[in-house]
């Protein structure tokens, strides 16, 4: 019976060995990707929403969230 048990144990680790072989290597990990800069903020002289200066509608030295707030003034 030990007999057995001792082929099966060969047999495991034969087979582990021979797994571990094939195998692929692990795939490189990739860098994060680089975080974008902070924009500046700007208010809605209407309404007070905050948005991206880059988003926002300049009249002046105002900035408006829409068309609709710029014709429309300060609160």
């Amino acid at each position: 019976m030990s007999k057995y048990l001792l082929i099966v144990a060969i047999a495991a680790v034969v087979y582990a060995l021979v797994r571990s072989q094939r195998k692929p290597p692990a795939a490189p990990r990739r860098k994060p990707t680089a975080a974008q800069a902070p924009q500046a903020m700007v208010a809605c002289a209407h309404c007070g929403v905050h948005l991206p200066q880059t988003d926002a509608l300049p009249a002046g030295t105002r900035y408006y969230c829409c068309a609709a707030h710029r014709e429309q003034g300060p609160a």
